[in-house]
């Protein structure tokens, strides 16, 4: 049978998501406590790979098995072979024909901003930081500018395995709660270090660096030297992905609201 998990993790002590030799990847952790519940090798996919201190509040992975458990037990089982900083948040069976990330519609993800005249201390590597005010109206009129579907090579990092660029983007809300701005996206998909370049631009249009229409140019140029440096990943997080009603996944985990 197939098994999807919802996953929660702190990025902050792992190499990103996805296997790598060191061991020290949430993939790596995640299906060494698989291995370890069931007795027997276990390989996951993901809905969207993270990058080096991103978190996630909704990984979806799933896995094919022949074990026979009841459903919660993979909760529970494999969250006791798991480091404090990763867990399941929940598990369904899903239909042979769901792949949590080819069957998503969207993914979405909120990068959260503290702004302040002073670093960050106990949100340390939980939130970006700027010290200088930021103009909400400013950035506003600027993320409308990237709504719908564009060609983001602007926003893609070198690096980036995407065989197009061209994404659609079906909302970007921000919102502030005393010093923290939380800056929400959804898309069809994201290229490697889009909302990170994104949040560049942003950021460099909410401190009066460049108006909001420059964002217009950047899109133009097509070209990654003309959008603002690629903004830090610790105020990132994966919101999860979207999926068909028929498939019954949550769309939300109760870690979902305790973002600012």
């Amino acid at each position: 049978m197939r098994i999807a998990l919802g996953i929660s993790y702190s990025g902050s002590a792992y190499q990103g998501w996805q296997s790598q030799l060191s061991g020290n990847t949430v993939q790596d952790k995640l299906e060494l406590a698989l291995a370890r519940f069931s007795t027997g090798p276990i390989r996951v996919n993901c809905a969207g790979r993270t990058d080096a201190g991103v978190h996630a509040l909704m990984q979806v992975a799933h896995f094919d098995t022949s074990l026979q458990r009841d459903i919660a037990s993979w909760v529970r089982g494999t969250n006791s072979f798991l480091p404090h900083d990763i867990a399941v948040q929940w598990a369904r069976e899903v239909p042979d024909d769901f792949h949590c990330r080819g069957s998503a519609t969207s993914r979405r993800y909120a990068y959260v901003v503290l702004e302040s005249p002073v670093r960050p201390s106990i949100e340390r590597g939980r939130v970006g930081w700027v010290f200088r005010p930021l103009n909400g109206p400013a950035m506003q009129e600027a993320a409308a500018l990237l709504i719908g579907e564009h060609d983001f090579s602007s926003f893609r990092a070198a690096q980036c395995q995407a065989k197009s660029p061209i994404k659609t983007i079906s909302r970007i809300d921000i919102s502030q709660r005393a010093g923290y701005w939380r800056f929400e996206f959804e898309a069809n998909a994201f290229l490697h270090h889009m909302i990170r370049n994104i949040m560049g631009c942003l950021m460099a249009v909410g401190q009066g660096a460049q108006a909001p229409d420059w964002i217009n140019q950047v899109l133009a140029a097509k070209r990654r030297d003309a959008a603002a440096p690629t903004f830090s990943p610790d105020g990132l997080y994966f919101l999860g992905p979207r999926y068909e009603d028929r498939y019954g996944l949550p769309e939300r985990t109760a870690a979902y609201d305790w973002l600012p």
